[in-house]
C-alpha cells in the first residue's frame, strides 16, 4: 500500500526511519522547501491507527545544502544518525549523529551534527545508516554500507555509546555482503532475529530487491538470505526496508505503478502464518 499523497509527493520520497513508538516517520525527499539536493523530513501521527500529518523539513543544522539522508533514531529518541555529503567530512559522504536538545510545540531542537570520525568514515562514501540495540549486546550498533575497491558495496557495522560515539573501528559483516554486487540498506528487527537487506544479488528480479536473513539469537551469524518475492519485490527498484518494532509492518522505497513521484514510500503488513 502506498503511504499516500500526504507523505509522498511528485518528487522523490524514500529511505524511511521510525521512532520507537512508531508515531514519528523520518524520510528523505527532493520536494520543494528543502535546503539542498536531498533533505530529511518528518511526519507525525497521533496514534498507530491515525493518518500521517503534513511533513516538515528538519531544517538546519540537520539539513544542509548537500545530500542529507538515511535518518535513523535511537530507541530513546535522543540521537539521530544519518548520512551526509556536507563539507568537512572525510570523503564523498559520511555518517553523522545529532543530539536532540529539546522537544516542544514549535518542534524539536537538534544540536549540530557530529561526524562519527575515522573509525567509521573514509575517503569513500558511507551511507545507508540503521541504528539497533540488539538484545544481549552491551552497546547499540549502527549498520551502514561502503563501496569497495572491487566495485561492490558491502555492509559494515560499528558499536556506539549511549551518546552516539563510535566504540572502535567499523567492521565488515561478511554474511550480509556479496563481493560481486551491491548490498545496501539493512533493517534489523527489535529482537535481533530478523534482518532485511536491499541488494542487487543474483536470484532477484534484476534490480534492487529486498532479502530476508534470520538467526536464532542476536549473537549468532545470519542465515543465508531468502528473496521476499512478489508482491514486495517487483522488476523495478524495491529497497531501503524498515521494520516496525513489533515486526508486523514493513515500510520500503519502491518505483512501481500507482505511485505519486520518482520514488515513493510503500507499506506492507505481515499476515500471521497459517501454522502459527
Amino acid at each position: 500500500m502506498n503511504l499516500g499523497p500526504v507523505v509522498n509527493s511528485s518528487a522523490l520520497d524514500a529511505n524511511a526511519g521510525l521512532s520507537s513508538d512508531a508515531h514519528t516517520l523520518f524520510f528523505v525527499s527532493t520536494r520543494t522547501g528543502g535546503l539542498g539536493n536531498l533533505d530529511i523530513w518528518m511526519s507525525h501521527r497521533r496514534c498507530l491507527a491515525c493518518d500521517w500529518e503534513a511533513p516538515v523539513n528538519l531544517g538546519a543544522p540537520i539539513n544542509s545544502d548537500a545530500i542529507d539522508a538515511a535518518p535513523t533514531m535511537s530507541d530513546d529518541g535522543r540521537l539521530l544518525f544519518f548520512y551526509s555529503a556536507r563539507a568537512g567530512g572525510f570523503g564523498l559522504g559520511d555518517v553523522y549523529v545529532s543530539h536532540r536538545v529539546s522537544t516542544g510545540a514549535d518542534g524539536d531542537v537538534w544540536a549540530p551534527p557530529v561526524n562519527l570520525g575515522p573509525d567509521v568514515n573514509t575517503a569513500a562514501n558511507e551511507q545507508g545508516t540503521f541504528y539497533v540495540h540488539e538484545p544481549g549486546e552491551p552497546n547499540a550498533f549502527v549498520y551502514f554500507n561502503r563501496p569497495t575497491a572491487g566495485g561492490s558495496i558491502d555492509v559494515y557495522r560499528v558499536a556506539v555509546s549511549n551518546d552516539g560515539d563510535a566504540l572502535g573501528p567499523a567492521v565488515l559483516v561478511p554474511e550480509l555482503s556479496d563481493p560481486t554486487t551491491f548490498d545496501q540498506k539493512v533493517a534489523v528487527s527489535a529482537d535481533g532475529h530478523e534482518l532485511l537487506l536491499s541488494s542487487m544479488r543474483a536470484g532477484g528480479f534484476g534490480n534492487f530487491d529486498i532479502w530476508r536473513f534470520t538467526r536464532q539469537s542476536a549473537q549468532d551469524p545470519w542465515s543465508n538470505p531468502t528473496h521476499l518475492d512478489a508482491p514486495i519485490n517487483t522488476p523495478d527498484v524495491d529497497s531501503q526496508p524498515l521494520l516496525s518494532r513489533d515486526g508486523r509492518t514493513l515500510i520500503f522505497t519502491s518505483i512501481r505503478a500507482g505511485g505519486h513521484g520518482a520514488q515513493d514510500l510503500w507499506m506492507s503488513t505481515r499476515r500471521p502464518s497459517p501454522n502459527s
